[in-house]
C-alpha cells in the first residue's frame, strides 16, 4: 500500500513525525509532500500569485513552498510516478472540531486527496493549554492513530468523502475508546483581535486563539473529545442544502 503524507504545520513540525510512525504500521511505501513552513488557517486555498517551489530533502520526502493543498497537487501531479491509495494528513497540533475544519489546511489537503479519488484522513491532536508551541503532547495520536486508522483503510467510503480524527487531549491510557460522531458548532460571536504597532510606529491586527465557546450537542465531535474519546467524523464535499432547492425554485419561477 502507498501513502502519501502531508500537513499544514510544515514538513519539520512534529506531528509529521508522529504521523509517519503510525503510517509505517502499516506500509514501508510512505511518501511526504508537506508545505516548507506552517501554513495554519489556510484553509482549501492555491497558492496562484507567485510561484510553488519544490525542495527534495531526502528519499520520497518534498516540502513545497505553498500551502496543503499546494502540496497534495504536487504530489499527485509531480513528484510520485503513481497514485496513492491513502493520503493521511497531520497529525495538526490542535483541534480541528466543529465548523473550524472550514479555515484548516489539514482537514483541506485531505478534501483534496478526496476530491482526487483517493481514500484521506485527517488527524488533530487536541491540547489543553495554549501558547505551548511545539511542545505538544502527541501521546494520545501516537498510541490511538493505529487504532483509529485500521478500520478507515477498508471501509466503504462514498466517493467526495474524507474521515476527519480529533485525539483528545489526554494521556493515552485515559482515552475512553473511539465514538463516530457527527461535526458540531461553535459560537464564534466571541473572539479577539488584538491591535499593536510595529517597530516603525504602523498599526498590526493579530487574530486571537482565545477559547470558543460551543454548544455541546449530543453525538458530535466537540462532546466526543469532552467526554475523552478519539472523536471519528465522516465529512463530505456536497455543501448543497438540498431541502432548499425547492423553496428557492419557486421564489424563482416564472
Amino acid at each position: 500500500m502507498r501513502i502519501l503524507l502531508t500537513n499544514d504545520d510544515g514538513v519539520h513540525a512534529p506531528g509529521l513525525k508522529v504521523l509517519e510512525e503510525i503510517a509505517r504500521q502499516f506500509s514501508d511505501d510512505i511518501w511526504i509532500c508537506a508545505p516548507s513552513e506552517e501554513q495554519s488557517g489556510a484553509g482549501h486555498s492555491l497558492t496562484l500569485t507567485r510561484p510553488v517551489r519544490l525542495n527534495k530533502l531526502g528519499d520520497r520526502r518534498f516540502a513545497v513552498t505553498g500551502t496543503p493543498t499546494d502540496s497534495v497537487m504536487m504530489a499527485l501531479r509531480t513528484v510520485m510516478d503513481s497514485p496513492p491509495d491513502l493520503i493521511l494528513s497531520g497529525v495538526n497540533r490542535g483541534a480541528n472540531l466543529g465548523d473550524d475544519i472550514t479555515y484548516s489546511g489539514t482537514v483541506s489537503a485531505a478534501i483534496e486527496g478526496a476530491l482526487a479519488g483517493i481514500r484521506s484522513v485527517a488527524f488533530s491532536q487536541v491540547y489543553a493549554r495554549e501558547g505551548m508551541g511545539d511542545d505538544v503532547p502527541f501521546g494520545a495520536a501516537r498510541e490511538w492513530g493505529a487504532k483509529v486508522l485500521a478500520p478507515l483503510i477498508e471501509a466503504p467510503l462514498a466517493e467526495r468523502t474524507l474521515i476527519n480524527v480529533n485525539f483528545p487531549a489526554l494521556p493515552p491510557e485515559q482515552v475512553k475508546g473511539i465514538r463516530v460522531v457527527r461535526q458540531g458548532f461553535h459560537d464564534y460571536s466571541r473572539g479577539s483581535i488584538v491591535e499593536g504597532r510595529d517597530p516603525r510606529g504602523y498599526r498590526y491586527f493579530w487574530f486571537g486563539l482565545d477559547p470558543i465557546e460551543h454548544t455541546m450537542d449530543h453525538g458530535t465531535d466537540l462532546e466526543a473529545i469532552d467526554d475523552g474519546y478519539v472523536a471519528v467524523t465522516p465529512l463530505q464535499l456536497d455543501l448543497t442544502h438540498y431541502s432548499t432547492i425547492g423553496i428557492l425554485a419557486e421564489r424563482f419561477a416564472d
